[in-house]
């Protein structure tokens, strides 16, 4: 059935309740785990507003954040700095994070659908849960007839229960490299620095990103992937996500790290925050910005079509998570 506009849309499993306002971006804005009874989608510390931006381009950051719920928006067709390529302006983090999708429910699955404004691409989305798996499958069709260079991500930002205590970051990447530009006070990371994950040459010292705590805010990209993956789990093993995803078609994942580590608005002290975010592209500054770096960009073909699929275990871990299952799901606590 079709979704009221302006609704929040819940699907749910016995295991999962995940919902999803298809009113700004298709976001999902809430996972809980039923069993746990814990929420692991991260909150913002103001009220955003329910409504799509004007334009479906955000014109800066602020912007953009005055839409932001903390949860998991789609990125696309540009992600980070707002730009203008081949006269056509993309807005801060893409059209599709801040614009309506057409929604249809069925049991257990929401279906989206976004025909472009600012690209000729359709885009249809579906999210369904599978016990306490959450599976989301994106599948771009290219309508235009020369080519097009795109940046395609996704943004889950965690929080809530999840970070209401000490956590641990795991993942299959094998490098990382620290944001070249991103840099406030309480960046703890040297700006350029490339390492072994997860360890990056800090301001004070080798810096350990598997193992963030407050005041923290920092911005870093894994790559060079064993398996696509990344895990946080709560120390004291009360709950964990394990994200994985198609690995040939999002070559990165964005690192943020917002734990009380931005003291300025809209934040002043008060986000907690931790993105994984898989992506076509580094580094997260705008599709023009990645052009000029001849940095990897997504370019697609006339009539092209492509799919990619990310997903998300919610799950009482049994200790540290070092591999996922074939199927994504990571190990589990059996008592």
């Amino acid at each position: 059935m079709s979704a009221p506009q302006g609704s929040a849309i819940s699907i749910a499993s016995d295991k999962l309740r995940v919902t999803v306002n298809a009113r700004v971006g298709g976001t999902i804005t809430d996972i809980t785990h039923l069993g746990l009874g814990l929420s692991v989608l991260g909150t913002v510390p103001w009220d955003p507003i329910n409504a799509p931006i004007g334009g479906f381009a955000a014109r800066d950051e602020p912007h953009w954040l005055s839409r932001y719920t903390g949860g998991w928006p789609l990125l696309f067709p540009n992600g980070g700095d707002a730009c203008t390529v081949d006269g056509v302006f993309h807005g801060f983090h893409g059209e599709a994070s801040i614009s309506p999708w057409r929604a249809t429910t069925s049991g257990s699955r929401v279906e989206l659908s976004r025909r472009f404004f600012s690209v000729p691409v359709e885009m249809h989305r579906e999210i369904r849960v599978d016990g306490d798996l959450l599976i989301v499958r994106d599948q771009v069709r290219m309508r235009g007839t020369r080519p097009l260079d795109v940046m395609w991500g996704h943004h889950p930002t965690f929080g809530s229960d999840l970070l209401a205590g000490d956590v641990e970051i795991t993942s299959g990447a094998a490098s990382v490299t620290v944001d070249e530009v991103y840099d406030p006070a309480e960046n703890p990371l040297v700006p350029g620095a490339v390492g072994e994950w997860p360890t990056v040459r800090g301001k004070h010292g080798q810096f350990d990103l598997s193992r963030p705590a407050a005041a923290v805010s920092a911005m870093a990209y894994l790559h060079d992937f064993k398996q696509p993956w990344a895990a946080i789990r709560r120390l004291d093993d009360a709950v964990a996500v394990a994200l994985s995803w198609t690995a040939d078609r999002f070559p990165f994942a964005w690192l943020w790290v917002e734990l009380e580590g931005t003291g300025v608005a809209p934040w002043y002290g008060r986000g907690r925050l931790i993105g994984i975010e898989p992506n076509t592209t580094r580094p997260a500054n705008g599709l023009r910005d990645a052009q000029l770096r001849r940095s990897p960009v997504l370019s697609l073909q006339a009539g092209e079509e492509l799919a990619a699929e990310v997903r998300l275990h919610v799950f009482r871990p049994a200790g540290p998570i070092t591999r996922l299952e074939v199927d994504g799901r990571g190990k589990r606590r059996t008592t």
